[in-house]
């Protein structure tokens, strides 16, 4: 692969965007760069389950006449993106990495797809992922996804490949899910960003689902530009999905200024950067607290608070999620049990096992949550926390699916529906990745864009690239 080549693929979607709109780069050429990047690199990843070779290039040319013939559609038209294999696509396999679906093939794309299609992103493939978005890897049917920062770690899960492929650029963004951190937690382990939107701001219609209230669709990229490009092409009512907002979508390109002073930070010291919890890992308490005095630095104030509920929220959020989906896998269960995977099994058997109390309890924390963040924002204007307890950790070292720390910073989101986005803040001794949450009120995707763009550019940890 040429110098050339390696720069298309290291390029943010508006930079490639603003070549391919000034026909400076085609649409072809940046495929062509991709492909053989995904030739050389994927075999060592591990990303990519279906490799979408000749349509991409089919589609590469017809966005290149749609543009030459001056139809451009906007900043994702002609940009390379590549999927988690749970976004229906029609007449492409979709499997949700399991041997229940290993020969299932969509009518129809699901809404995510259907939007990004008309907004003239093509797709290279869809992308490699935990079973079902629930068990581990271990008995999935493709391999596992390697780290791109190093191989013999994990990526996180469940949208490993998505995470992969985006931090090794295989992809220029990536449509992953977050039930629990999904999103979030992959984006940390591997050095990107990573958004959970609010709840009813993406349509999931089409989406293979785990859990039918804490489940969102977000967008995987290098940058927070980037996310903000796929975000504003996928956002917004869907008739499809009666979960959907009817909120009026903002131009989110507009909060990227710079700009956050006098803004208010909301810091839960007493639950995030406890040290000694024993269950943080204190390098990343220390490249987090280093990224509360950059953004002082910025102008922001930090203040302390306290969320009473914090300590109950990774319960809870399993208790929902396990619950709801064993009501979604029961048929399957019944019928081809010998199809699901060992790990997943064990993971969602559990959901039977919890009676309607536990579940009506789990909803009753949830609602208590709900409650108090909705307080601590009338007096702040963003939470920043860890994105993960700790960074990714070698294969050899615990099971890849592992529970590594009773406490989650992501659950709480997931249960109330605020947006919360995991930016990269900084490494650890090991040289692996670790991530920063910016999360706000419920449709206030604006307010954590800005926070986390003005920290992405005063930092500069996304100039660090994977040497893969």
């Amino acid at each position: 692969m040429n110098d050339k080549d390696l720069e298309l693929c290291f390029l943010t979607i508006p930079e490639a965007a603003k070549l391919i709109q000034g026909r400076k780069l085609s649409p072809v050429e940046l495929v062509s760069a991709f492909m053989e990047r995904i030739a050389r690199v994927d075999p060592i990843i591990k990303s990519y389950i279906t490799l979408l070779a000749d349509q991409v290039m089919e589609e590469a040319k017809i966005a290149e006449a749609e543009i030459s013939a001056g139809q451009y559609k906007g900043l994702l038209h002609g940009i390379p993106l590549a999927h988690k294999d749970l976004y229906d696509t029609k007449g492409i396999r979709t499997t949700a990495q399991s041997k229940v679906y290993e020969t299932r093939v969509p009518d129809v794309d699901s809404t995510v797809i259907e939007r990004l299609n008309r907004a003239g992103a093509m797709m290279l493939g869809k992308l490699s992922m935990f079973e079902f978005a629930a068990g581990g890897p271990e008995t999935s049917i493709f391999d596992y996804s390697r780290n791109p920062w190093n191989t013999d770690y994990i990526t996180g899960g469940s949208s490993s490949g998505s995470a992969a492929a985006v931090a090794a650029s295989l992809c220029m963004g990536s449509m992953g899910s977050d039930t629990g951190g999904s999103v979030r937690g992959p984006a940390a382990a591997c050095g990107i960003v990573g958004l959970k939107p609010t709840y009813g701001r993406v349509s999931r219609y089409g989406v293979i689902p785990i859990s039918w209230s804490l489940d969102y669709c977000g967008p995987m990229t290098w940058s927070v530009e980037d996310n903000a490009v796929m975000l504003q092409a996928i956002a917004g009512f869907d008739e499809k999905d009666p979960t959907t907002s009817r909120s009026s979508v903002p131009n989110y390109m507009d909060s990227l200024t710079g700009d956050i002073k006098g803004m208010t930070i909301g810091v839960p010291k007493h639950f995030c950067f406890d040290k000694e919890a024993g269950d943080i890992d204190i390098e990343t308490i220390e490249a987090c607290e280093k990224a509360l005095v950059d953004l002082e630095a910025l102008g922001a104030n930090i203040e302390e608070i306290h969320i009473e509920s914090l300590e109950y929220a990774n319960i809870a959020n399993n208790v929902i999620c396990m619950t709801e989906g064993f009501a979604y896998h029961l048929s399957g269960f019944k019928g081809q049990p010998e199809n699901y995977g060992e790990n997943f099994i064990g993971h969602l058997y559990t959901g039977g096992l919890y009676s309607s109390n536990d579940y009506i309890q789990a909803q009753r924390v949830r609602a208590k949550i709900t409650r108090e963040f909705a307080q601590v924002l009338t007096k702040v204007d963003a939470i920043v926390t860890p994105t993960s307890p700790r960074p990714a950790w070698p294969f050899n070292e615990k099971p890849v699916g592992a529970l590594i720390s009773e406490r989650s910073f992501y659950a709480p989101y997931n249960q109330t529906g605020m947006p919360a986005i995991s930016v990269p803040c900084g490494f650890n001794a090991n040289g692996m990745p670790i991530g920063l949450q910016f999360a706000s009120g419920p449709f206030e995707e604006s307010t954590i864009f800005r926070m986390a763009y003005a920290y992405q550019q005063y930092a500069e940890w996304y100039k660090c690239r994977p040497g893969i």
